[in-house]
């Protein structure tokens, strides 16, 4: 097999990873019952699915143009994924949405009775 049949075959596989992961987030997402797991869902599979996907095209397109299209995209993944994460969740907390049976450290119990404007 010639260098190019191997990245082709590669590239095929990883795609194929990729949108395995996509889909089983967003089955995630509709089937999980609570909001941290669905937080969980929608962040960690679907990034990973993405990350292997853009791999996927840089190794089949061969371009260094589009590589330096594919890695900010990544890099904006990387950043926004688990910020709106953290966000949703802090949220959901402090509408008590999050059961606090569910919770093994409460790191936020303190800071439950301080307004959010105030800084915490």
């Amino acid at each position: 097999m010639t260098l190019d049949a191997i990245l082709d075959l590669t590239s095929l596989v990883l795609i194929l990873l990729g949108a395995i992961l996509c889909l089983t987030a967003a089955i995630g997402l509709l089937r999980f019952p609570d909001v941290l797991t669905r937080l969980h869902a929608a962040t960690k599979p679907q990034v990973l699915g993405l990350i292997l996907i853009c791999v996927a095209i840089a190794l089949s397109l061969r371009a260094w143009p589009v590589i330096a299209f594919l890695v900010p995209v990544i890099l904006m993944q990387l950043a926004t994924a688990p910020l709106s994460a953290h966000m949703v969740g802090r949220q959901a907390y402090r509408n008590g949405t999050i059961g606090e049976a569910s919770l093994y450290v409460d790191e936020l119990a303190e800071s439950r009775g301080t307004p959010p404007a105030a800084g915490g």
